[in-house]
């Protein structure tokens, strides 16, 4: 998709998405496996994500799971059974595309939100990790399982993002043993934004969703951003780049419409420009 298009052109064929007032809601489809990625779905949401940044009519996007869980990771037989097949050049390229749908999420200017319910495991753990905000339900079970499958923790970013959402210690638990972490246990450790009852789940994403559409999406876009930038920067660098940040803001015409919208005792209807 090149820059003009939207993602309402978008018929996927691995993965779920509608598109309604500007939230893109994506659904991982194979409910009687409990939600694996295979190859293809990792491929498909990889660009997907890559193309949201080509359309501003998208201002955010929920990510869920069909039939009461998250998503159970890598398929066992679609993708774990082929990989023993392959040799170390195989194996680099595999891991290096599941990366790129990290990267796509966390580079992509629309905040992501996750909402888990039931399983989340491996990859699917991931995929909440690399969301902006999480919603789940107290029955989750979000599970970073890498080293039950004898694999190293250091998986998609885990290493990078998991202690910056939970801490040190609390990460280095989490990818050591490879427990399941419940809604009320990831709630407390700031892993979980809020927690909702499962046959409230959607709507509590969805209400997060339509709040952060309804604001200022170039702003939006550009806190994500320097979120993300001013993980490496020293204080001092990091309240240079704010600063440019913040005036940019300054000039959109939502800055403007606050602006007036206050003068007048009103709430500012965001337009993104």
């Amino acid at each position: 998709m090149t820059a003009g298009h939207t993602l309402a052109g978008w018929q996927p064929r691995h993965v779920r998405l509608s598109i309604t007032d500007g939230i893109a809601h994506v659904t991982l489809s194979r409910p009687e496996k409990k939600n694996p990625l295979t190859f293809d779905s990792y491929a498909e949401l990889a660009a997907l994500f890559r193309d949201a940044a080509h359309d501003d009519t998208v201002k955010v996007f929920v990510l869920d799971g069909e039939g009461g869980n998250f998503c159970s990771g890598g398929d066992v037989f679609e993708i774990i059974g082929p990989l023993l097949e392959r040799g170390a050049k195989g194996l680099l390229a595999f891991t290096q595309m599941t990366g790129e749908l990290v990267k796509a999420m966390r580079t992509c200017p629309q905040p992501v939100i996750a909402a888990v319910d039931g399983v989340c495991a491996g990859a699917g753990a991931i995929l909440a990790m690399a969301s902006d905000l999480r919603v789940a339900t107290p029955g989750s079970r979000t599970a970073f399982l890498f080293n039950r499958v004898g694999l190293a923790g250091c998986d998609m970013g885990a290493c990078a993002m998991l202690p910056r959402i939970v801490g040190l210690g609390r990460a280095s638990e989490l990818l050591y043993l490879g427990r399941s972490m419940s809604g009320e246990e990831g709630l407390a450790w700031g892993f979980y934004n809020r927690l909702a009852p499962a046959e409230a789940l959607a709507e509590a994403a969805l209400g997060l969703a339509r709040e952060i559409a309804a604001g200022p999406s170039f702003a939006h876009g550009l806190t994500k951003r320097m979120l993300a930038t001013e993980w490496a920067m020293a204080l001092e660098a990091a309240i240079d780049a704010e600063a440019v940040a913040q005036a940019l803001c300054m000039k959109t015409a939502d800055f403007a419409r606050a602006y007036h919208a206050f003068a007048r005792r009103e709430k500012p209807v965001f337009e993104g420009d």
